[in-house]
């Protein structure tokens, strides 16, 4: 992780600093949200596919939590963490087809959560941030590609789920960005 050749965070316009808090809230919510799967799922294959994917998740929360001064973090991180971990929690008790749903669910969401940044990254003109968010968005699309490409069908159940996961994702964000 690169932190030093990205600018430093207190120097953020106002905008960016809250797109940044969500995201660094977001990152919270997606550990939480495989530690959830990985405590309630004892499908090997589904836990391989959550531990792998939390290291990711780990190391772009690692660089928010190292670069974001603490003023600039979400207060509601405890929120977070907990609706990360029951999302996982459900997904996991619903079985295979639920995790991989509720994984592509939220990184849908997230793809287009940081590809609505890219503008205003190119604005804000760091390029080593710039290329982070892009790196992130790219790790998350391809979360969301290999859950995708396990789930066939979904029941009217599982769909209806899905609409909340992202639901919840756009007004978490909205909070996130504020508080």
């Amino acid at each position: 992780m690169d932190v030093v050749s990205v600018k430093l965070a207190c120097e953020l316009p106002a905008h960016l600093a809250g797109e940044m808090r969500s995201n660094h809230a977001g990152e919270t919510g997606a550990v939480w949200i495989y530690k959830g799967i990985l405590t309630f799922s004892q499908d090997e294959e589904v836990c391989a596919f959550a531990k792998a994917h939390l290291q990711t998740e780990q190391q772009h929360l690692a660089f928010f939590d190292e670069w974001l001064t603490r003023r600039q973090k979400s207060l509601l991180l405890p929120v977070w963490r907990l609706s990360g971990f029951l999302l996982g929690a459900i997904a996991a008790v619903g079985g295979r087809t639920w995790v991989y749903a509720s994984i592509e669910a939220v990184e849908t969401f997230v793809v287009a959560h940081y590809e609505s940044q890219f503008a205003a990254l190119d604005l804000y003109g760091d390029a080593a941030l710039s290329q982070k968010i892009h790196q992130f968005c790219a790790d998350e699309g391809d979360h969301r590609d290999q859950a995708r490409s396990v789930v066939s069908q979904k029941s009217r159940c599982l769909r209806a789920w899905c609409w909340l996961v992202g639901f919840g994702s756009t007004k978490a964000v909205r909070v996130a960005r504020k508080l």
